[in-house]
Formats: C-alpha cells, structure tokens, sequence
C-alpha cells in the first residue's frame, strides 16, 4: 500500500527501458549521481532543482564499495538499500539506480539523459563525464549550493557533540 508513495528502484537495464520509454512520450529525464549517505537539507533542495529542470529525475547511486573508494572506508554510514529507500521516498526522485563506478560516465552513456544536473561547486572542465553528456545530446546544468550543508559536517558535529573528535575525509 506504501510503495504508491515510492519511486522505482531499478538495475541498468530496467533503467534504460524507463527512460526509453519516456523518451517515446517525448519526456524531458533529468539525470543526477552522488553518494546521499547522510541525507540532508542541501541534498533535498538539490534533487527538487534538478527534478524542476525536466520531467522525470533518476538519481544514480554510488553502491556502498563506490562510496567507500570516494569517502574513505568508514562510509558510508547507511547502507544502499536504505539510502536508495531514503531517495525514492523523495517527491522530487522518480527513480533510482546503483552503479559501480567512481564517476557515472558508463551508466550516462546508457541512459543518454537530456539534462546532468551538478553542483555549482563543480565546474564543466572537471567533469569527467561532460564528454558522455554531451555526445549523447544532453546538457549539463549547475544546480545552487547550500554553505554548510554535507554529510560530512554533519557525522562531524554528531561525533564532537556525542564522541569527541571526528577526522574529516
């Protein structure tokens, strides 16, 4: 009865039958990735602006050994299933697929999504997968950033106010 209230969790495939299937409704599908270990405030105000710039947003999700190798192998706090359960509970996220890799290069050459979103805190030149965007038709877009707002700030601040110190990776 709750799963009304959820979006679609999907393997590559499944996701590349989704978004061809958009496509053929002339949809406008909005791609983004990142870790979302520790959910936040700017980690909610960033998916609802990349849901705003096209019709449907699927968010791909580093798996648990993909954050480990960015983050250190203290992360991720929560598990995939559970950060992946997070998103998709999220209004602004229609669906969402695991991949492997550091970057989303592999998975955004299957999806070929109209629009990346990234932060602003990025720049076009460091992206490794602007090339892959790009060929695939799509654009990239840079989406405002909340000051403050990390997961890493915040295990930081439950660690010193609970455990002492907290080495920032």
């Amino acid at each position: 009865m709750t799963e009304a209230f959820f979006g679609a969790f999907f393997d590559t495939e499944q996701a590349v039958a989704w978004r061809e299937q958009l496509r053929a409704a002339s949809k406008r599908v909005v791609f983004t990735n990142g870790c979302f270990d520790v959910l936040h405030v700017g980690h909610v105000e960033y998916l609802a602006w990349a849901r705003v710039q096209g019709d449907a947003l699927i968010v791909g999700l580093n798996t648990d050994d993909s954050v480990r190798r960015l983050k250190g192998e203290r992360r991720p706090i929560t598990g995939l299933q559970d950060r992946a359960r997070i998103l998709l509970g999220l209004r602004s996220v229609d669906a969402v697929v695991p991949f492997t890799d550091r970057t989303p290069e592999t998975l955004i050459d299957r999806l070929k999504p109209d629009v990346h979103v990234k932060s602003v805190q990025y720049r076009e030149k460091d992206l490794p997968e602007r090339t892959v965007v790009r060929s695939g038709g799509g654009t990239i877009a840079f989406a405002p950033h909340i000051a403050r707002a990390s997961s890493t700030e915040t295990i930081a601040t439950i660690v010193a106010r609970y455990c002492g110190d907290f080495e920032r990776t």
